[in-house]
Protein backbone atom coordinates (compact mmCIF):
# COMPACT_ATOMS: atom_id res chain seq x y z
CA UNK A 1 0.00 0.00 0.00
CA UNK A 2 1.36 3.78 -0.62
CA UNK A 3 1.96 5.84 2.03
CA UNK A 4 -1.00 7.79 2.67
CA UNK A 5 -0.56 11.58 2.69
CA UNK A 6 -0.56 13.10 6.52
CA UNK A 7 -3.44 15.20 6.49
CA UNK A 8 -4.73 17.67 9.15
CA UNK A 9 -8.24 16.86 9.96
CA UNK A 10 -10.36 18.30 12.67
CA UNK A 11 -11.62 16.18 15.06
CA UNK A 12 -13.87 13.67 13.71
CA UNK A 13 -16.92 14.91 16.24
CA UNK A 14 -16.81 17.89 14.36
CA UNK A 15 -16.57 16.41 10.82
CA UNK A 16 -19.83 14.03 11.67
CA UNK A 17 -21.67 17.37 12.86
CA UNK A 18 -20.65 19.41 9.62
CA UNK A 19 -22.20 16.51 7.35
CA UNK A 20 -24.99 16.85 9.81
CA UNK A 21 -25.94 20.28 8.33
CA UNK A 22 -26.31 19.42 4.89
CA UNK A 23 -29.77 18.62 3.93
CA UNK A 24 -28.99 15.07 1.82
CA UNK A 25 -26.33 13.38 1.86
CA UNK A 26 -24.72 14.30 -1.41
CA UNK A 27 -24.65 17.77 -0.13
CA UNK A 28 -22.73 16.66 2.90
CA UNK A 29 -20.30 14.80 0.51
CA UNK A 30 -19.59 18.29 -1.46
CA UNK A 31 -19.66 20.20 2.14
CA UNK A 32 -16.52 17.80 3.40
CA UNK A 33 -14.80 17.81 -0.49
CA UNK A 34 -14.60 21.53 0.10
CA UNK A 35 -14.09 21.76 3.51
CA UNK A 36 -11.47 19.02 3.77
CA UNK A 37 -9.77 18.79 0.51
CA UNK A 38 -7.75 16.96 -0.65
CA UNK A 39 -9.28 14.40 1.53
CA UNK A 40 -11.55 12.18 -1.03
CA UNK A 41 -15.31 12.15 0.05
CA UNK A 42 -17.21 8.76 -1.21
CA UNK A 43 -20.95 8.09 -0.66
CA UNK A 44 -21.68 4.96 0.26
CA UNK A 45 -25.46 3.13 1.28
CA UNK A 46 -25.20 2.27 5.32
CA UNK A 47 -26.51 -1.72 4.49
CA UNK A 48 -23.23 -1.75 2.35
CA UNK A 49 -21.32 -0.94 5.20
CA UNK A 50 -23.49 -2.75 8.02
CA UNK A 51 -20.08 -5.31 8.76
CA UNK A 52 -17.72 -1.94 9.12
CA UNK A 53 -17.36 0.02 12.01
CA UNK A 54 -17.82 3.90 11.71
CA UNK A 55 -15.20 6.17 13.10
CA UNK A 56 -17.86 8.79 13.41
CA UNK A 57 -21.37 8.73 13.56
CA UNK A 58 -23.13 12.31 13.72
CA UNK A 59 -27.17 12.17 14.32
CA UNK A 60 -27.79 11.94 10.29
CA UNK A 61 -24.71 10.53 8.98
CA UNK A 62 -22.22 7.77 9.70
CA UNK A 63 -18.45 7.93 8.84
CA UNK A 64 -15.98 5.77 7.77
CA UNK A 65 -11.95 5.83 6.76
CA UNK A 66 -11.10 4.75 3.62
CA UNK A 67 -7.64 3.72 2.53
CA UNK A 68 -6.18 3.21 -0.28
CA UNK A 69 -3.54 1.71 -2.64
CA UNK A 70 -3.79 3.85 -5.64
CA UNK A 71 -6.32 1.68 -7.19
CA UNK A 72 -8.34 -0.24 -4.47
CA UNK A 73 -10.33 1.08 -1.05
CA UNK A 74 -10.54 -0.80 1.66
CA UNK A 75 -11.92 0.80 5.20
CA UNK A 76 -9.78 1.22 7.98
CA UNK A 77 -9.88 2.68 11.73
CA UNK A 78 -6.22 3.89 10.98
CA UNK A 79 -6.14 7.62 11.00
CA UNK A 80 -2.73 7.73 9.64
CA UNK A 81 -4.22 5.15 6.63
CA UNK A 82 -6.98 7.45 5.57
CA UNK A 83 -7.29 9.32 2.27
CA UNK A 84 -10.71 9.53 2.32
CA UNK A 85 -13.84 9.51 4.14
CA UNK A 86 -16.91 6.86 2.91
CA UNK A 87 -20.26 8.71 3.97
CA UNK A 88 -23.96 7.53 4.66
CA UNK A 89 -27.42 8.26 5.42
CA UNK A 90 -27.82 7.31 9.31
CA UNK A 91 -30.43 4.64 9.15
CA UNK A 92 -33.81 5.93 10.65
CA UNK A 93 -32.49 9.67 11.04
CA UNK A 94 -34.91 11.60 9.96
CA UNK A 95 -34.30 13.80 7.27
Amino acid sequence: MNQPTSLSLPPLSEIAALADTAGTVREAAALLRQRLAPLRVVVVDAFDMRAETPVARGSRRLLWFGASDGHCWQVTQDAAQAAGLFLADRPGAAA
